[in-house]
């Protein structure tokens, strides 16, 4: 069987996000090794100046092309994503590819077995393409490293990506690949979303497994970090997701809960509360902008909007943080009273909850800054939800007066990923969503 007259034209291929490609290798209108070609090529043209992937599994990525349509060719489908290619932050161990998380002492160790996430995606049909850079040993801020050296803003080359998602925020926003998979502690997948102008997800703490990833220990020693997707599209955040949740009978953290459907999750009535400032960390104008016009957005397909903040929520959260970043220099009783004013936090953000479904805020205070620069204050907006465990949407809503991208962050109810999700699709149909960057 051959493929069908209504043919995507290859320059097209790699503009697609990956339900959309997923659809076409299924009705035949593109070839999965034209696919995979095309972000290839795609990922040669931009990222000599972005240095965003920082290993290329190409190789493989063909052979596995062909496999996937001769499998097509066999009416066999592997899974939603059959065909469809992915990256991967250099976090997560990927079987016969060098996984260095940005080290010295690493280059050269190659895992044997992947990642859970990795499994999962590749499972679904995924094809992997490279990984991407990250800070030195994959956390922080600054997506620059000794190995592998700085990640820049397809935007504008002088300024950051944050981290340490970084390197993968930008592939998606150059268009190099249509759907990746990333990781948050504080802000990690949030931050760099935002200022690359993609979408992005952390999801519930407890909905993703951790195991396979540099040093995201899961269970009850790391209740903040999270695996998420990120893609230039909304409608790939909740497939991406769907194939990542779930148990392994490994990370002990992890939670069989329900996945809402976010098709099916309705605006109407949705009680939304917004606030462009915590009172704490001052937001630029253009940030507080954006925020009004996605919640005003809300407003206009039936949501109930109050503009409302979490009270202290900016204050509390960064002393409790910065207190758990030193946790292994507290004495007994300095961890018991961190541990109780966690819950009281957390206490605090469910009673608040109690009348809202979904919060609208800045996702960080500024668009991307240049590169070192914003440090102090990049996650100061991310870190309450992340003490909190809820689901957080990046989605881009506006832009600053030079063309940066600006992401407001939407933040649902634990295990409500779908309300989030629902809102983010209307902001991006609205008067937001991915936007081409300059350096294209």
């Amino acid at each position: 069987m051959g493929y069908g007259p209504v043919r995507l034209a290859v320059d097209e291929i790699w503009l697609q996000g990956a339900v959309e490609l997923a659809g076409l290798i299924r009705r035949r209108a593109v070839s999965v090794v034209e696919v995979v070609d095309a972000f290839l090529r795609r990922i040669e043209a931009v990222n000599p100046a972005i240095n965003a992937v920082i290993t290329l599994t190409a190789e493989s990525a063909m052979n596995e092309a062909r496999a996937a349509d001769g499998s097509i060719g066999r009416g066999v489908v592997a899974g939603p994503f059959h065909g469809v290619p992915f990256t991967a932050k250099d976090v997560f161990e990927t079987a016969g590819v060098e996984t260095r998380v940005g080290l010295r002492e690493r280059i050269g160790m190659v895992p044997g077995e992947d990642a859970v996430a990795v499994a999962r995606m590749r499972r679904a049909g995924a094809i992997l393409l490279g990984k991407t850079n990250v800070p030195p040993g994959g956390s922080g801020g600054l997506t620059d490293n000794p190995v592998d050296g700085r990640t820049r803003n397809p935007f504008d080359l002088e300024r950051s990506v944050a981290g340490s998602s970084g390197g993968e925020a930008a592939i998606q926003a150059a268009g190099g690949s249509p759907v990746g998979l990333g990781s948050d502690s504080g802000g990690s997948l949030r931050v760099p979303g935002h200022y690359c102008g993609i979408a992005t997800l952390k999801p519930t703490t407890g909905r993703v497994p951790n195991t396979g990833a540099f040093e995201h220990e899961g269970g009850l020693s790391d209740s903040r970090t999270q695996i998420g997707p990120l893609s230039r599209f909304v409608e790939d955040l909740a497939p991406a997701l769907s194939v990542i949740a779930g148990p392994d009978s490994r990370d002990s953290g992890v939670v069989p809960a329900l996945l809402g459907d976010s098709a099916e999750a309705r605006l109407d009535g949705l009680r939304v509360a917004f606030y462009t400032d915590d009172g704490e960390t001052a937001t630029t104008a253009d940030t507080a902008a954006a925020v009004r016009e996605a919640a005003d957005s809300l407003r206009q397909s039936g949501a109930l909007v109050t503009e409302r903040c979490p009270e202290n929520a900016g204050r509390n959260a960064l002393d409790i943080t910065r207190r758990y970043w030193d946790w292994n220099d507290l004495e007994g009783g300095k961890t018991v009273e961190l541990l109780a004013d966690w819950d009281r936090f957390r206490t605090d953000m469910l009673t608040f909850m109690e009348s809202v479904d979904v919060i609208v805020c800045p996702t960080a205070p500024t668009p991307a800054p240049l590169h070192g620069e914003g440090l102090d204050t990049m996650f100061n907006y991310t870190l309450p939800y992340s003490l909190t465990g809820q689901p957080c949407v990046v989605v881009p809503s506006g832009r600053s007066p030079d063309g940066l991208p600006i992401g407001v962050q939407i933040v649902g109810r634990v295990w409500r990923e779908d309300q989030a999700i629902a809102a983010a699709r209307t902001i991006e149909t609205t008067i937001g969503g991915w936007r081409q960057p300059s350096m294209s």
